[in-house]
């Protein structure tokens, strides 16, 4: 029978691999979710355009990442950007841009929705006063999309935040990577592991239990 042994977890141990670890995890949630945004909020005016030059590209892009696995990604891009460029990138780097490349086709759906739950009358009332479509969707639609679908768009939040461990296949030292390298330092993986899925737990149990309540708040505003 396994004899279970958490004693070598000190701060020292914590702060030499595990901080490093949550903080790069950290760090690509909230790039890979603010780029994500940003982008996913283009290709849905490009969907919402009415345009087919710039409604099928951005459709197709969305579909296609969708359609795909996040880690297929994450080593197609680390695999094969360097050996078309010529040069590595580093792991950190391909693992930031692929999560804003994939997130942006989640974040998309999110706020094309969003931007569908507006009533139309409100837009009209816009074009009324003579705002153009940019004028409107920046002062009108934009601002209660987003209110509308913060608790979703906080969600996805969280899951991205899951997936950053899939970062471990091409060796970027993320959280998951922390707690393995502090588990094969000691000789004890099977604690390092589930020491991690607890943390995992936690912080998106937590971070869960404020989108409800987020979420309650803004149903009681409206």
């Amino acid at each position: 029978m396994v004899q279970l042994d958490f004693s070598f977890y000190n701060w020292d141990v914590v702060s030499n691999f595990i901080l490093k670890g949550l903080l790069f995890s950290i760090e690509l949630t909230v790039i890979a979710t603010l780029g994500g945004v940003v982008f996913g909020t283009v290709l849905a005016l490009m969907r919402l355009s009415g345009r087919k030059v710039l409604d099928i590209p951005a459709t197709i892009y969305v579909n296609g990442m969708r359609s795909i696995p996040l880690v297929m990604m994450i080593l197609w891009f680390f695999l094969l950007v360097p050996f078309l460029i010529g040069r590595p990138i580093g792991a950190e780097w391909s693992a930031i841009v692929t999560f804003i490349a994939f997130e942006a086709a989640y974040f998309s759906e999110i706020m094309r929705a969003g931007i569908q739950s507006i009533p139309r009358g409100q837009v009209f009332a816009g074009q009324a006063v003579g705002m153009t479509y940019g004028q409107n969707m920046r002062l009108v639609v934009l601002p209660q999309a987003f209110r509308n679908m913060l608790p979703v768009l906080l969600t996805q939040t969280i899951i991205l935040f899951q997936d950053t461990s899939l970062v471990y296949a091409i060796g970027a030292y993320d959280l998951l990577k922390g707690f393995e390298t502090a588990g094969k330092n000691y000789g004890r993986p099977i604690e390092s592991y589930l020491l991690a899925a607890v943390v995992y737990f936690v912080l998106c149990f937590a971070l869960s239990s404020l989108v409800k309540r987020l979420h309650k708040k803004i149903a009681i505003i409206r």
